[in-house]
């Protein structure tokens, strides 16, 4: 009996325990939601970056006829510091930065009449500081992409000069003044930073900045005719500045050796605990795409530098080019990274100025000079190319980001031709507009340094930016001039200067290895101020070879479609 007992017993448990573990594959899973990554805490970290900026200058006189706006691209380097606190997917963050900066920036001033030697203008920014409080939500099931918004306080320190420009042809000193100020203005922003580990963050961001200025005085200046000396007075000042910038983030109290972080290190021994579908490869990875860049660009030559005689600007050439583009990588960190474009442009504006001017043949005039001269041309068959070279080493790499360092070369070329002839101030200039009057030729090479920051985002999605300072350029240029008794045309040269050039990219994969995106770019260069310019047959009579030193500068700014496939 007990053994009969003790049999139906273990036959009974046994069904039981079937039944519990049928019982609990029949219970649906429950899903427990992924912890977020707290962005709460303190941080310290580096940025580059660059752009635009623009300062106006008002004119006392009356309103101008041309200029009182000084084009001045900038490159900038600084840090950050900063504190955030988290609650849910909401963050609201403090942050200080500073930077030092390279700005370069000449135009026309104070033209308010061709019987007046208007002034020459320039204003480059040296450092800036910001305040901002930022507000931003946490994306990604980890939380590891905060997109955010920031605003606040700006301080800039900004210093120029306003100088007359060929008052009596150097027989006199030119009368000006220099202005170096502080000001404070404000600044808004909105950004995206990743979490590449649990202390290292990437941040991409662009800001504007908008300060007023001071009251600053001008210098007094000449009329002429008739012979008059018009005295002193004040402009006021103000300024813009549209910036790009990569930074990178370390995270105070975070251990950057947590194991199975998502996207960690390439060369990490502790297994990932997931991944994003579109990751990056531990081998060799080469990427390859076209783009069409829809942009527009300007280009200035200042002939005489302390008494400016003439100055040529062309802009508002929009034009339209397509592009290659490829990037290399290794399984070592180190890659090669390229493109090279062809576009063209048909409209545009080119500005002739010139001051101090003889010309012995207009009537009503005495014999002697101009103030001040402007005639307004067209643009016409304009076409340029372009490319860039780089070899670089990612020093941050994992799954899902790559950030590094590096050095390459750029080269612009551009041609167009000048149409047409009108008259802006005082010198009659009345070419038909299908005349071709002109042409220019410009080459510009210039050596890169730069950082390259690549993160995904959430699964498919791909942001990736580039910031370069050009140490060192060289410009090779011809200007002709075809409405005079003879041809008259300027060989133009310089080397040393610097520039700026700036890049981001926001791209989608539709699969694993084919993306599209949408991204802006802006390049800039100058040349020093020795730089110069020899002119052959300037006098209007005979071959006469005249050097000058002269001082170029060069714009293209615009936005771009992508489309690339990789190969791993």
């Amino acid at each position: 009996m007990r053994s009969e007992l003790l049999y139906w017993g273990a036959a009974t448990a046994a069904l039981v325990a079937s039944g519990a573990v049928k019982s609990a594959d029949l219970q649906p899973a429950v899903k427990v939601p992924p912890a977020l990554w707290s962005w709460t805490g303190g941080y310290i970290g580096g940025h580059v970056g660059g752009g635009s900026g623009r300062t106006s200058f008002s004119d006392p006189y009356g309103p101008s006829i041309y200029g009182d706006v000084v084009d001045t691209p900038v490159f900038l380097a600084g840090g950050q510091i900063g504190y955030n606190w988290q609650r849910d997917r909401w963050a609201f963050g403090l942050e200080l930065d500073a930077s030092s900066a390279v700005a370069e920036g000449t135009n026309t001033c104070l033209a308010v009449s061709g019987i007046v030697v208007s002034a020459n203008c320039k204003a480059g920014p040296d450092v800036f500081v910001t305040g901002t409080g930022r507000l931003g939500y946490a994306f990604g099931p980890h939380g590891h992409t905060l997109a955010y918004l920031k605003a606040g306080v700006a301080w800039q320190h900004n210093r120029g000069d306003v100088v007359n420009n060929n008052e009596f042809f150097g027989r006199a000193p030119q009368n000006a003044t220099h202005f170096d100020y502080g000001h404070v203005g404000g600044v808004i922003g909105v950004g995206v930073e990743q979490a590449l580990t649990p202390a290292w963050s990437v941040k991409l961001e662009y800001d504007y900045l908008r300060f007023g200025g001071p009251s600053v005085a001008t210098p007094p200046t000449i009329q002429f005719p008739p012979l008059a000396t018009i005295p002193a007075n004040i402009t006021s000042l103000s300024s813009s500045y549209h910036i790009g910038k990569i930074g990178l983030n370390y995270h105070f109290d975070a251990d950057p050796r947590t194991p199975g972080w998502p996207g960690a290190s390439l060369y990490a021994t502790e297994p990932t605990v997931s991944a994003p579908p579109i990751a990056f490869t531990q081998g060799w990875s080469l990427e390859s795409g076209t783009r069409l860049w829809l942009s527009r660009g300007r280009f200035q030559w200042d002939h005489g530098l302390s008494d400016l005689v003439s100055r040529l600007t062309y802009h508002k050439m929009d034009g339209i080019s397509g592009e290659l583009f490829e990037r290399l990588d290794s399984p070592w960190g180190i890659f090669l990274k390229g493109n090279i474009g062809f576009g063209r442009f048909n409209n545009g504006n080119e500005n002739d100025e010139d001051w101090g001017l003889k010309d012995w043949r207009l009537e009503g005039f005495p014999k002697g000079s101009l103030a001040y001269t402007n005639t307004s041309s067209g643009q016409a068959n304009g076409r340029f190319m372009y490319y860039t070279a780089d070899a670089g080493y990612d020093f941050l790499r994992g799954m899902t980001y790559k950030i590094g360092g590096f050095i390459g070369w750029s080269y612009y070329g551009q041609k167009s031709d000048t149409k047409g002839c009108v008259q802006i101030a005082s010198l009659p200039c009345l070419a038909p507009r299908e005349r071709t009057v002109g042409s220019q030729d410009t080459d510009w090479n210039a050596v890169r340094i730069g950082v390259s920051a690549e993160t995904m985002l959430l699964d498919r999605w791909r942001v990736s930016a580039d910031v370069a300072y050009l140490p060192w350029t060289d410009f090779q240029g011809r200007d002709s001039h075809l409405m005079r008794d003879t041809t008259t045309f300027a060989d133009q040269r310089g080397s040393g200067g610097g520039g700026v050039q700036v890049e981001g990219v926001l791209s989608y994969f539709v699969n694993d290895n084919f993306s599209i995106g949408v991204g802006g770019r802006y390049w800039a260069m100058w040349t020093p101020r020795d730089s110069e310019s020899i002119c052959t047959g300037c006098t209007g009579s005979g071959i006469v070879t005249l050097p000058a030193p002269a001082k170029y500068s060069m714009e293209r700014w615009g936005t771009f479609l992508q489309a690339s496939y990789k190969f791993d």
